[in-house]
């Protein structure tokens, strides 16, 4: 399994109270909340990105 993944839940648990916070909040902007997400969203594209690059790496320099 990626070494990721628990990490990925770890994050994700406090980060959908923030966003489902945002969300409910009638003082915060919608485009805050839609901000927030693409941000994460993109952030995490480029983790699982690069962890798989690293993954590939390490194969490839075994002996």
């Amino acid at each position: 399994m990626n070494p990721l993944v628990p990490l990925f839940i770890l994050i994700s648990l406090p980060l959908l109270a923030i966003g489902l916070v945002l969300y409910t909040d009638t003082g915060i902007e919608p485009a805050l909340f839609y901000a927030s997400v693409k941000t994460f969203i993109i952030l995490g594209v480029v983790s699982v990105g690069m962890s798989v690059a690293a993954m590939k790496l390490s194969e490839r320099t075994k002996p």
